[in-house]
């Protein structure tokens, strides 16, 4: 129901497309005729489409591989016509229509679509933008800030080899992005999505003070009495200057509980 949308050079699947796109004028609409040697990948690009059009991810299932080693893992697209094309390639007629060129300046990119360089300079603005959107409370639309320049840093790690200084360094520039997407989603109210980022931190980082006292908190908001417990203790013996946000916590928890505990026998009571 929208537009797709190609940029010219990044190697998309079917290369051709952009061979056609770029000799279209704006409104144009023309009919291309394609021998075989273009349309080869026809099929995967096709079925990708078509599970968007459904509302369906088009990698849900596969492996983590190109398209063509998936194909080899399931023998089949899916589709009756695609997987008939897979066994019979032939010429295929594509009808476009160019709706719109921007030049590469005026273009936000994907992350995935960015160099290394741009991905390093857009971490601090992300870094910058997620934290203006905290102080106006809007945390949601901040959390998908700090996850995007995540996603870049991520991106960038996966090209350094595991526990080098390249790859050190940007895990360095990880850490506190994660963090602040937990305290959005503190905020939030998704606890659990807390509890699984805060707990892979400290399994990476078993000194960092701030990912053991957002867990802390985390537990707490589901009644984890004893690991809240447990993990503000940590929090106060790793980073004493946070004494007193601990004792203030651990305060709320003990009064959260015992009004649990009070309403939780009131409720038994009544069922019997």
């Amino acid at each position: 129901g929208i537009p797709m949308e190609i940029i010219v050079g990044k190697m998309f699947k079917l290369e051709i497309w952009e061979t056609l796109l770029s000799s279209m004028r704006t409104g144009e609409v023309a009919e291309f005729w394609c021998d075989t040697i273009h349309t080869g990948l026809y099929a995967l690009v096709s079925r990708g489409m078509r599970r968007i059009a459904e509302g369906q991810d088009p990698l849900e299932g596969q492996k983590h591989r190109c398209g063509m080693g998936n194909m080899f893992d399931y023998h089949s697209t899916g589709y009756d016509d695609l997987d008939e094309l897979q066994r019979t390639p032939q010429p295929l007629i594509f009808i476009m229509e160019l709706f719109r060129v921007e030049e590469p300046s005026a273009y936000k990119r994907d992350t995935w679509a960015m160099s290394k360089e741009e991905k390093l300079a857009a971490v601090p603005v992300l870094h910058s933008e997620g934290n203006r959107l905290v102080l106006r409370k809007e945390f949601g639309q901040a959390a998908a800030k700090y996850q995007e320049a995540v996603i870049c840093l991520r991106n960038l790690q996966a090209k350094e080899k595991p526990g080098g200084d390249g790859w050190l360094k940007l895990e360095n520039l990880v850490t506190p992005l994660v963090l602040n997407y937990c305290q959005c989603q503190l905020e939030l109210g998704e606890y659990y999505e807390v509890l699984e980022h805060t707990t892979e931190l400290v399994q990476k980082h078993n000194d960092n003070a701030k990912a053991y006292f957002k867990r802390a908190k985390a537990h707490a908001a589901v009644w984890n009495e004893r690991e809240a417990r447990e993990d503000f203790l940590r929090v106060a013996h790793l980073d004493p200057s946070m004494a007193a946000a601990v004792k203030k916590e651990l305060k709320q928890l003990g009064e959260r509980m015992r009004k649990k505990h009070v309403e939780d026998r009131k409720r038994y009571q009544g069922l019997f």
